[in-house]
């Protein structure tokens, strides 16, 4: 599995987001309030909303366009909604992120 360097809490707003450009494409990695961090594609299932720019909540994310609300543990669609973005897994050394690039993950069925 390859780690790549997203840089560091910090740079992420406490219940906020950053897009990040990787090999793979663009994610979305947001910050909750209890200082969690998660990665998920970004765009919303629905009609691909930018989740990076939507609310954070718990652990689940509200897309701006829809409001789809998306878990941030799963990529699945909470609610009725149904639909679901991969995840990636994310790694927390001491302050600084790194991203498993070669782990997407979709969502459990």
């Amino acid at each position: 599995m390859t780690w790549f360097s997203i840089g560091t809490i910090a740079d992420i707003p406490l219940r906020g987001a950053r897009c990040v450009k990787t090999p793979q494409g663009k994610i979305a990695v947001f910050r909750t309030a209890e200082n969690e961090v998660f990665a998920i594609e970004d765009h919303c299932p629905h009609k691909g909303g930018p989740l990076s720019q939507g609310i954070v909540h718990a652990k689940s994310v509200t897309c701006p366009l829809h409001n789809w609300v998306i878990s941030l543990e799963t990529g699945k669609a909470l609610g009725a909604d149904e639909g679901a973005v991969k995840t990636l897994q994310l790694r927390n050394e001491d302050g600084a992120l790194f991203v498993a690039l070669e782990s997407l993950m979709m969502a459990a069925e």
